[in-house]
């Protein structure tokens, strides 16, 4: 998270004399689980006040209750107990005299996708009463603003996502509202979505003096807030400006250079499995930043390092949030990575491989034989693309793209939203055929034998695939029997994988009933039931908190080095820094391939990933070489 571009500064963002635009005192949400009768407490006494005409951003891991509070200040619930005032008004007595005065835009935005972008305009304005007479100066200013000109007539089904969050956002300002709140707003779009939607925003803030409350999992955007809440299960453990919440991390950040032979993912797994010297470890730019404990013994540290050059590094939001996590959570960092263990079996077919995360150092991590140009040697491939196409009509979504992937790689697909990532990685998941060229996966011609080659990966979608209504064992063994196991083999691989992805306990909950991060364990348990070869991700951290994704990468970690071929798209461009090699992708081109540091120089030397892919991609549609 730490590569990204930051958004634009924030407004100084201070309250005015109008006093908070939100105030909330003791507030308390319980909601009974019909399938347990178990009551749970979403909030806990939560205390807190926005201020007015500033940006304020609602920070914590999956489950710590940022959503039920905006739901709260939305007036589409009221408190178990406490009191919450929106604009000066009891929102819990009065909902529908604040629902006038704001607007709220949910994760799940309802666009009507059979409509074009001015029908869905035009049925917001009706819905909201905006009168005709505004009507045509305030469309023309949200489709400047969000650069959706163009676009008028296009059906929104028919955009990309970076577009529909546009989309979505005009829709909630046709209304013209004093407080704005917006749900993970930037979740599952491309850093330049992301960057241009934060752009508009920050507008609002600066220009109209518009107050935004914002929940969000990217840690840099709630840095150039004016004030951030961190929440966690339902508690509120700080609240104040970014530079107070990271003070807590002054003097404990450090970016560390991996000796020779030494991966940076090696390096950061060293480092976050030892829970007595280290907080926290990411890899950045091919470095590894890591935050040492206060009362971290030197000589310890400095043999955890191996050799390893470091230096001191700034303290920033997130590093100072995951402090408060792990102090929070007992300081167990293994253990709140799911202590990196891997399913038994869950390595190439055959393979009875129990890993745990702790044994992933330098010498086991896989990295993949590479020749020149960033390729995998070819007798190493599992994965062979030559030439791959795929149009849709008159459309081409894929363009003569070539690349392969070795046994045990960690091979990401990068690229804007719309840009052929999501096209390619069906393809190669044997969800969509080819128009033309040469695809195989695990010795198998898709074009010939797509059936075969599923038996031999698994699948992860972007949202999980599961059966809501099915229980956590009943999609088990759904997806277990799809995959070919029956009786002893399945009851033995389920009781592994609900062990290993800890969610023994959860059997008769509906997984739609699961928090986030639980979801996620049971789409990769999901996935690895079968043993496969090779592992396709989509987004699978897409809107997951910063704990969320450590646990989800030494997760990840652990499986390549026991061979397990990983294929994952990702918009989080730190996630790009974990794998071996990346592609860029943009208009159906393959822009860039090699290992992220190959990627990085190609992008004329970039300090981090998200600098790199957005000069890259900028770079091309500039019409320059990439």
């Amino acid at each position: 998270m730490n590569t990204r571009a930051a958004p634009p500064a924030a407004a100084p963002g201070v309250p005015g004399a109008r006093g908070p635009a939100m105030s909330g005192t003791g507030l308390h949400k319980r909601f009974l689980v019909k399938e347990t009768r178990r009551t749970v407490e979403a909030l806990r006494g939560v205390s807190l006040a926005v201020p007015a005409g500033a940006l304020t951003a609602l920070v914590g891991p999956d489950g710590a209750g940022k959503t039920t509070l905006l739901r709260l200040a939305a007036g589409l619930m009221a408190p178990s107990a406490g009191q919450l005032e929106v604009l000066g008004i009891d929102v819990a007595r009065q909902p529908q005299r604040v629902q006038d005065r704001i607007s709220y835009l949910p994760q799940r935005f309802g666009l009507y996708e059979d409509l074009s972008v001015q029908e869905n305009l035009d049925l917001y304005a009706d819905l909201h009463g905006v009168p005709a007479a505004v009507r045509r100066a305030r469309f023309e200013r949200l489709l400047r603003m969000t650069d959706l000109q163009r676009f008028t007539s296009r059906l929104a089904g028919q955009l990309s996502g970076g577009m529909k969050q546009k989309l979505g956002l005009a829709c909630t300002l046709v209304r013209s509202p004093e407080l704005l709140l917006l749900d993970e707003p930037t979740a599952g779009v491309d850093p330049l979505s992301r960057r241009e939607l934060w752009s508009i925003v920050q507008q609002l803030v600066d220009e109209q003096g518009l107050t935004v409350v914002v929940s969000t999992s990217y840690l840099d955007e709630a840095e150039r807030c004016a004030h951030v809440c961190v929440l966690h299960e339902g508690r509120v453990l700080a609240s104040g400006t970014p530079e107070s919440i990271r003070s807590g991390a002054h003097g404990l950040c450090h970016m560390a250079t991996p000796p020779a032979g030494m991966s940076a993912r090696a390096l950061q797994a060293r480092l976050l499995d030892a829970g007595e010297s280290v907080v926290d470890a990411v890899p950045e730019g091919g470095k590894v930043r890591y935050i040492a404990r206060r009362d971290a013994a030197p000589q310890a540290l400095a043999g955890l390092l191996d050799g390893a050059a470091t230096v001191p590094a700034e303290a920033r939001l997130e590093d100072g949030f995951m402090l408060m996590l792990r102090q929070q959570t007992g300081g167990d960092t293994a253990s709140q990575n799911g202590g990196g263990l891997l399913p038994a079996g869950a390595g190439p077919a055959g393979s009875t491989a129990s890993v745990n995360a702790a044994s992933v150092n330098a010498a086991s991590v896989n990295t993949a034989p590479a020749i020149g140009d960033g390729s995998p040697a070819a007798d190493g491939a599992v994965i062979e693309v030559r030439d791959l196409v795929r149009k849709f009509g008159d459309f081409t979504a894929v363009s003569s793209t070539s690349f392969s992937v070795a046994r045990g790689e960690i091979f990401g697909l990068l690229g804007p939203n719309g840009a052929g990532k999501t096209t390619t990685f069906r393809m190669l998941c044997g969800l969509l055929p080819a128009s033309s060229g040469f695809l195989q996966v695990a010795g198998v011609n898709l074009r010939h034998a797509r059936a075969a080659a599923r038996r031999k990966v698994g699948y992860v979608a972007q949202k999980f695939s599961l059966y809501g209504n099915l229980t956590v064992a009943e999609n088990l063994k759904f997806f277990g029997e799809a995959y070919g196991l029956h009786g002893e083999r399945l009851r033995l691989r389920t009781g592994e994988v609900l062990a290993q992805f800890q969610l023994a306990g959860q059997e008769d909950m509906a997984s739609g009933q699961l928090p986030g991060g639980f979801r996620q364990r049971l789409a990769m348990a999901v996935g690895l039931l079968h043993s496969p070869e090779i592992l396709f991700l989509d987004e699978p951290t897409s809107g997951a908190d910063p704990l969320a994704r450590r646990e989800f990468w030494r997760r990840i970690t652990a499986l390549a080095a026991a061979g397990v071929t990983v294929v994952i798209t990702t918009h989080f461009m730190e996630e790009a820094e974990y794998c071996d090699r990346i592609v860029i992708q943009d208009a159906g081109k393959l822009l860039a391939i090699g290992t992220p540091q190959q990627v990085r120089e190609q992008a004329g030397g970039a300090a981090g990933m998200e600098q790199a892919f957005i000069g890259i991609v900028e770079r091309n549609r500039q019409g320059g070489q990439p």
